[in-house]
């Protein structure tokens, strides 16, 4: 026997996106990706999963932006990943989201625990020597912090006073950073130096090549982010949080819209 067709039960199961503070053509683009079958929702963390704080040790993620990611990675057909900065270490610990979502650190050369790639014979050693350089160069803020990583150095200014850190960055930039085989990368309240050509574009591209999708969105915050949004594909989505020049299509306004929109979509992709 057929069902009695239930046009008030059908508008209740639909999913109610409209709540969501982003312009119609982003609402649209999330309909766009809920219904392509197979999908790749990549993330930045800090300032796009987790607020930005003056202490990234305290940087918790937002808790209905990490319960979004999950319902993403539960789903058929949909990956999750996140793309950062920050040691692969410091996510693990940091999202509880090991085994759930691709956890990629260090801007790329780092997909697994306790492999590096694209590090050289000899690369470790001028690592070392800009260390040594760049905490010298702190010495000089005792407000400044500096961040060892397995690939990189960073300088982080976030605490300094503004008048001094235009000086501090750019003795980072023409001292450590001059040296052979190091580059630099700047983001915002930090000037990383690395020994790697992995970039967040680099990585989002052996994700796509890893995981065989149809389609990428990625959101994320940081100048280092635009390597992401170059990346992209026609029929992906970057979206850029907050205000700054981007190469991303769409712009929300903060972390709490972040989490809203992966939420959305899940809901969108459980009902296609």
């Amino acid at each position: 026997m057929s069902a009695t067709p239930d046009p008030a039960g059908a508008a209740r199961r639909r999913p109610d996106v409209t709540h969501l503070v982003v312009d119609d053509a982003l609402r649209a683009e999330l309909g766009r990706l809920a219904a392509v079958p197979s999908l790749l929702v990549a993330s930045d963390y800090d300032g796009t999963l987790a607020e930005l704080v003056d202490d990234p040790a305290l940087a918790h993620p937002d808790p209905t932006a990490i319960d979004a990611m999950s319902r993403l990675a539960a789903l058929a057909h949909t990956e999750v990943a996140i793309v950062s900065g920050r040691s692969l270490h410091d996510l693990e610990q940091l999202t509880g989201l090991r085994g759930v979502a691709h956890l990629v650190g260090s801007h790329g050369s780092e997909f697994e625990p306790g492999v590096v790639s694209g590090v050289r014979e000899g690369d470790l050693a001028v690592l070392d020597r800009a260390r040594s350089m760049v905490e010298a160069i702190a010495a000089r803020a005792p407000a400044s912090r500096v961040e060892a990583k397995p690939a990189s150095v960073a300088f982080h200014t976030r605490e300094v006073d503004p008048d001094l850190v235009p000086e501090l960055v750019d003795a980072v930039a023409t001292g450590p950073g001059s040296l052979a085989g190091i580059s630099v990368k700047r983001g915002k309240d930090v000037i990383e130096l690395t020994v790697t050509d992995a970039t967040k574009g680099s990585a989002l591209a052996l994700l796509r090549e890893q995981l065989g999708v149809d389609a990428v969105l990625f959101v994320g915050d940081d100048l280092t982010d635009e390597d992401a949004f170059t990346a992209l594909h026609p029929g992906d989505v970057g979206v850029k949080v907050g205000p700054g020049a981007t190469m991303a299509d769409h712009r929300v306004p903060d972390v709490r819209t972040v989490a809203e929109l992966l939420h959305a979509l899940a809901r969108l992709r459980a009902d296609t």
